[in-house]
């Protein structure tokens, strides 16, 4: 798992998605024919670590409160 960092309630929820997804792609590599799911589901994970990275950014920002 990944270790928990402070933020808003959003970059808690980006965590929780992420971490959702990646028992999701575990769970898919036990079965057979589903490459093609594990990779559109790594491709949204991208995207949500973007977002989560943005997230960070804006939130490391002075006055962002």
């Amino acid at each position: 798992t990944m270790s928990y960092e402070a933020g808003s309630k959003e970059c808690r929820h980006l965590i929780e998605a992420k971490e959702s997804l990646l028992s999701a792609m575990d769970a898919l590599s036990n079965i057979n024919s589903t490459d093609h799911l594990q990779s559109q589901i790594k491709d949204i994970y991208n995207k949500l670590e973007k977002m989560h990275d943005n997230r960070k950014k804006i939130e490391s920002t002075p006055n962002f409160f």
